[in-house]
């Protein structure tokens, strides 16, 4: 029996409809491997140049970060710095190198309360209300800078924000699979933050 034109116009918009999801999926798609490809190339860039600034802040939570921003101190890039999300058993004399000069000690201030993006900058914010800071030089992970810079910017409107990221040994092979899931998931967590700020205060 033959179907009737009432399913047969059905079963057409049917076959519409799914054929328009599916190329609106695979564009999402595109679009988000797109985003993830740049993503990548501006997590991998090397850091340029810096100006002075008021202070620093380290964001801890991998390789090279203390270490960049003690140097950027110590080379008198900024006049205070801030690590924020230290372990509460680090002390600050664990972290300063032997060659550090004594008075480096006095500028570094170890901030123990964070322990996610969100509480580094709250941290930070109280440190830079504290100490009068108008411009920061923010260190951080390549692949965590967006995020970071997303964050404390939302939170310390008023305050010039200065990218020095790091890249930690895991990227120096960033087409390996541990850097690329890496890569991927700061990614998530960087449309994760994205989204929330675009979301208007209730």
């Amino acid at each position: 029996m033959a179907a009737s034109p009432a399913i047969k116009r059905g079963a057409r918009r049917k076959r519409t409809v799914l054929g328009r999801m599916a190329r609106a999926a695979a564009l999402l798609a595109c679009g988000l491997l797109a985003g993830l490809g740049w993503f990548a190339w501006d997590a991998l860039k090397p850091a340029g140049p810096l100006p002075q600034a008021d202070g620093i802040v380290a964001l801890t939570g991998g390789t090279g970060r203390i270490e960049t921003s003690l140097r950027l101190l110590e080379q008198n890039r900024a006049r205070l710095l801030l690590i924020s999300g230290v372990d509460v058993q680090t002390s600050l004399h664990a972290l300063l190198p032997a060659s550090a000069p004594q008075d480096l000690a006095a500028r570094v201030t170890l901030g123990y309360q964070a322990r996610s993006t969100i509480e580094n900058a709250a941290e930070t914010a109280t440190w830079v209300v504290d100490n009068h800071i108008g411009s920061l030089i923010v260190v951080t992970a390549g692949y965590h800078m967006r995020r970071a810079m997303l964050e404390l910017g939302r939170t310390l409107p008023d305050v010039a924000l200065y990218p020095c990221p790091v890249t930690p040994p895991a990227m120096q092979h960033p087409f390996r699979p541990t850097p690329l899931r890496i890569l991927a998931m700061e990614y998530v967590k960087w449309l994760g933050a994205l989204a929330g700020a675009a979301r208007p205060a209730s």
